[in-house]
């Protein structure tokens, strides 16, 4: 067994084409450390709907130039089986560690097979390469990030012509073309031969974020941004610019891309203490800024802070608080067409829709389901995903998301008002809809499918003491859904979705309370009372779940 695994990490290391992990699998091969070795080789790295993710290194179950190399073969071929031979490719990457290379390597392979392929100049958001397959009229897309994952991560995320991440079943099409590339070897390579785009698609991005502003409407929102050491500060600069808002203040030691994110224990605005730099910058910043918006490294989420009103300090808001905050900036400006949102986002949404006379769906988790329903005028997603301008972008957006909510912000401002007061006008017309989230992060995968077989095999009851009126397990599918590796809980007036998470380590588990408030007088007893119950449906669930 020890002699076989050697073997095969021997064999491997002759084809890798970078001398960095040759270097790192030479020495776990010397050392004859079987446990890592047997962790490198114990599969590969599969690709799915969310592309290929995973930490950086030596071997098929880590991200590294062999495995982009063997998934920009696959992809290739599955092009030209589908009829897109000669077909342009066009390759955008973020700042983290190796994304520069993987960008280059898919470029040289995509030329290899007979294709076109472009690449973005630098590092650039992720919404600057969904908008440029449309606008370039490209046949697929690839984008190299990991987005908000850990540092030592790395990741390839797929695109077809529509604009829209890849799905079933084109997501097994291309493992299965993946799975048939014989050796790196035979793998044509050319050293030149694509292109490097110019400013000209950045340039067309930024004219398209003026779309999602209403002509004349007020400018005046003063914001703290922070690019969490990613890619968009450069473009959400422009774009404000672009726009006539106030120069964003900047968090300055977040603000230039660096791939080992020194600041924050993960990149992503959600997690404790991530924006607590950028706090500290508008408690710093005077005259008192109206907004602290983030995004993710590569901007495709954005965060956004207001200041309590009764402890006077800054305070995120929840996605789906954001995403009820757009919807109705959406219909009071007169927007038309139909609003989506994945089914672990609040039904807040729906409910808006409804009022305002506009269709509404609802779509599995990612923005790869929301950016493909028909007639989309607005979608998104609890964690922090927003898509204001779909015939721009099919994805989720932070940048256009950003300039948006600052517009909303600054007509509010005019007001006298805040996003807070709308917020309650909002709890007090469709009743109060609050929401919280359960997530485990494991280091065991076994742990979630342990705790989802306990709960499919014993589903609970009751979940702080309100009857479960409906357990439905999404794997069979739903009359509008289509099969997912989910379970969803109807309670009197909660529901609670748990899902595996698609591209991390974590069980999640998506509550919601939604209550009746008859008036602003009762919001404070409301907000206490959900609290409360969210509190205690968490617990029970946790118990349920034996997590």
């Amino acid at each position: 067994m020890q002699d076989e695994l050697i073997a095969r990490a021997k064999t491997w290391l002759a084809e890798d084409p970078d001398p960095d992990t040759r270097e790192e699998l030479a020495k776990l091969i010397d050392a004859e450390d079987t446990a890592e070795l047997a962790e490198r080789f114990r599969g590969t790295l599969q690709f799915g709907t969310a592309g290929l993710r995973g930490p950086l290194g030596a071997g098929p179950m880590r991200m590294n130039r062999a495995v982009v190399i063997r998934a920009a073969a696959g992809l290739a071929a599955y092009l030209e089986d589908n009829g897109h031979t000669g077909g342009l490719v066009v390759i955008g990457y973020d700042a983290r560690h190796k994304s520069a290379d993987f960008a280059r390597d898919t470029a040289a392979v995509m030329t290899g097979a007979g294709l076109r392929a472009a690449v973005l100049p630098r590092p650039l958001p992720t919404p600057v390469l969904a908008f440029a397959i449309r606008h370039l009229g490209a046949v697929a897309g690839v984008e190299v990030t990991a987005s908000h994952n850990p540092p030592q991560d790395n990741g390839y995320k797929v695109y077809l012509g529509d604009g829209s991440q890849i799905v079933p079943p084109a997501d097994a099409e291309i493992a299965a073309r993946i799975d048939a590339v014989g050796a790196l070897d035979d793998v044509p390579r050319p050293d030149s031969g694509w292109d490097t785009l110019d400013d000209g698609v950045l340039d067309a991005y930024l004219a398209r974020t003026d779309a999602v502003l209403a002509p004349a409407s007020p400018r005046t929102a003063r914001t703290v941004y922070t690019a969490m050491h990613g890619v968009g500060r450069d473009v959400v600069l422009a774009a404000f610019a672009r726009a006539g808002f106030p120069e964003p203040v900047l968090v300055a030691e977040q603000a230039d891309p660096d791939p080992d994110f020194p600041t924050v224990a993960f990149p992503n605005p959600e997690e404790p203490g991530a924006m607590d730099l950028a706090f500290a910058t508008a408690r710093a910043t005077d005259p008192a800024p109206d907004l602290v918006v983030a995004n993710d490294p590569d901007a495709d989420r954005c965060a956004v802070a207001v200041r309590d009103s009764d402890s006077g300090d800054w305070r995120m808001l929840r996605g789906d608080e954001v995403g009820a905050l757009l919807a109705a900036h959406l219909v009071r400006r007169g927007a038309r067409g139909t609003f989506a949102e994945s089914i672990v986002s609040s039904s807040l949404l729906g409910r808006i829709a409804e009022q305002a006379g506009l269709p509404y769906e609802e779509t599995l988790t990612g923005f790869k389901w929301i950016a493909r329903v028909e007639g989309l005028r607005y979608g998104y997603e609890e964690a922090l995903g927003y898509s204001v301008d779909p015939e721009g972008v099919r994805d989720k957006d932070g940048i256009t998301a950003a300039l948006l909510v600052t517009e909303l912000a600054s007509v509010l401002k005019e007001e006298g008002r805040t996003l807070l007061d709308l917020l309650d006008d909002l709890a007090v017309e469709y009743g109060l809809h609050a929401t919280d989230q359960l997530s485990v992060r494991v280091e065991d995968l076994s742990v979630i499918a342990d705790a989802m077989r306990r709960l499919r095999e014993h589903p609970p009851a009751r979940l702080a003491g309100l009857p479960v009126t409906a357990a439905e397990d999404l794997t069979r599918g739903t009359a509008t859904l289509p099969p997912t590796d989910g379970l969803r809980y109807t309670l009197d007036g909660a529901r609670v979705i748990v899902r595996p998470s698609g591209t991390e380590p974590k069980l999640k588990c998506y509550l919601e309370v939604v209550l009746p408030v008859a008036s602003h007088d009762g919001l404070p007893a409301a907000r206490d009372r959900a609290a409360e119950l969210l509190a205690a449906i968490k617990r029970d669930l946790a118990e349920a779940a034996g997590i």
